[in-house]
């Protein structure tokens, strides 16, 4: 092997090391919480969802909930979220899903209108989760 193939392959494996060794924050976007769109998907959802300023709030009925659910979530039917504001922070980002993102969307509308502002709609419910193969409980 000559000195010119060698320094070559040298050369090569310091630059497939050093695109490898990048972090995984460097090699993806980091997502802006304060500028989410009011309905955002499940990709984006499975993205932020552990993140400590993030709240997932599932609106369905207990039995669909004990049923399956995402993991991490809170539970807060939507038939009592007007009863249950305290529960629900408004110095966070909050996402609201369901089965379908009906339920969710009808949520998201009635916090907005209580002064709510970083809440946030999950299209396509624990459906579209499940279909994307994200974990359920």
């Amino acid at each position: 092997m000559t000195k010119r193939n060698l320094i070559f392959i040298t050369l090569i494996a310091l630059l497939l090391a050093a695109c490898t060794a990048m972090p995984v924050a460097e090699q993806t976007q980091e997502i802006d919480l304060a500028n989410l769109p009011a309905d955002i998907d499940v990709d984006t959802v499975a993205a932020i969802k552990d993140l400590d300023n993030v709240v997932v709030i599932d609106v369905r009925e207990q039995e669909e909930y004990d049923e399956k659910h995402i993991p991490g979530v809170v539970l807060i039917p939507l038939g009592t979220v007007p009863d249950r504001l305290d529960e629900i922070p408004t110095d966070q980002t909050v996402v609201l899903t369901c089965r379908s993102g009906n339920r969710s969307n009808q949520a998201a509308e009635f916090l907005r209108e209580k002064g709510y502002t970083n809440v946030h709609n999950m299209l396509g419910g624990i459906n579209e989760w499940q279909a994307a193969d994200y974990p359920v409980e």
